[in-house]
């Protein structure tokens, strides 16, 4: 049976609103939750970038299910800070916490100062501190030399069993690497060859523990109002990886997702207000990021499809500030992709 979870995002959704989201999400009938942990949001329209760590006490605290968290230790969140933040939440709620290490974007790391590594470097980075992280966790006194730095650090509150902590990835050549460490993956949903491809090389390489997809869907009452539902809130999808990795402001993602709009032929809208030109996207890469759908049985089977490349987890994202409508249709759809999965 494949786990079918909610995906808080902190970027388009105040925190209390949001934690008022996952406990109704809870009651609709998914199986679990995981949340985004964001300084910046990706859009001026989304507007919001709650602390990921406070609120996910409160959700914990006010829910049953698991409920994990994207992180990126090293640059923004030193890996001793990160290691006490998972001691305590898995302490307070045993077996219901995960973390999913990755090594982060510029949009949220840029603020610390320091140069933006290249992605190789961050790949290391990643390594040490979950290295230091795992020591921590089981009880050691560490002290690191290298990309990350700690003397003589040690977590004092921990809980008995120390929390799954999956790896993220987008390309299998990363995908390959974290077999080495981690407890499962974490990825989003792509083009179903390259998710194949994901899901080969972690598994090819050893990798054990669950494999989690995070989905961005945009479900409205017609498809028009679903589409436009995604260019409102989640355009930054059509800025593509090695560029959204390395952009620093809300307003790069903006201005890049126009850019990319008018590579591909569609012109800025210059008869409305200012505005205006920043609903040009790319729809067909906007389609191909997105599941827009104005029909639960339709988008049930997409989900069902993509679910049998090889995953046993199914995050959903609606790509909404008002996921109230979702909400109310989730019972069905979760019924529907059971049923197909």
């Amino acid at each position: 049976m494949v786990l079918l979870g909610f995906h808080a995002s902190h970027e388009q959704i105040s925190p209390s609103r949001l934690l008022r989201d996952v406990q109704r999400a809870e009651a609709a009938g998914f199986d679990g939750a995981m949340c985004s942990d964001h300084l910046a949001p990706w859009s001026l329209r989304q507007g919001h970038s709650g602390f990921a760590l406070s609120w996910l006490g409160a959700a914990l605290a006010t829910t049953t299910f698991p409920i994990g968290v994207v992180n990126a230790p090293g640059q923004r969140y030193h890996p001793v800070v990160v290691a006490q933040a998972f001691a305590t939440l898995e302490e307070m709620h045993p077996g219901r916490f995960w973390a999913a290490l990755g090594s982060g974007e510029n949009m949220n790391e840029h603020v610390t100062g320091d140069p933006w590594p290249d992605k190789a470097t961050r790949t290391a980075r990643l390594g040490e501190a979950v290295t230091v992280i795992r020591r921590l966790l089981a009880g050691e006194e560490v002290s690191h030399e290298g990309l990350v730095r700690a003397h003589r650090a040690r977590v004092w509150s921990r809980p008995a069993t120390p929390p799954p902590l999956l790896a993220t990835a987008v390309s299998a050549e990363t995908a390959a690497w974290a077999a080495g460490w981690a407890d499962g993956l974490v990825t989003v949903a792509q083009e179903p060859s390259a998710l194949r491809a994901v899901v080969d090389a972690y598994r090819g390489a050893g990798g054990r523990g669950p494999l989690a997809l995070q989905v961005h869907v945009s479900l409205a009452e017609d498809d028009a109002a679903a589409y436009a539902l995604a260019v409102d809130q989640w355009r930054n999808a059509v800025v593509p990886q090695p560029q959204s990795w390395d952009l620093e402001q809300p307003e790069d993602f903006d201005a890049a997702a126009r850019e990319l709009a008018t590579d591909a032929g569609a012109p800025p809208d210059a008869s409305g207000p200012p505005e205006a030109s920043d609903a040009v996207v790319n729809e067909a890469a906007l389609r191909a990021a997105v599941l827009v759908d104005h029909d639960v049985t339709s988008l049930a089977r997409r989900l069902a499809d993509l679910a049998a490349i090889g995953f046993d987890r199914l995050y959903l994202h609606h790509v909404a500030q008002d996921n109230d409508p979702f909400l109310a249709a989730a019972p069905r759809l979760l019924a529907e992709i059971r049923r197909l999965a």
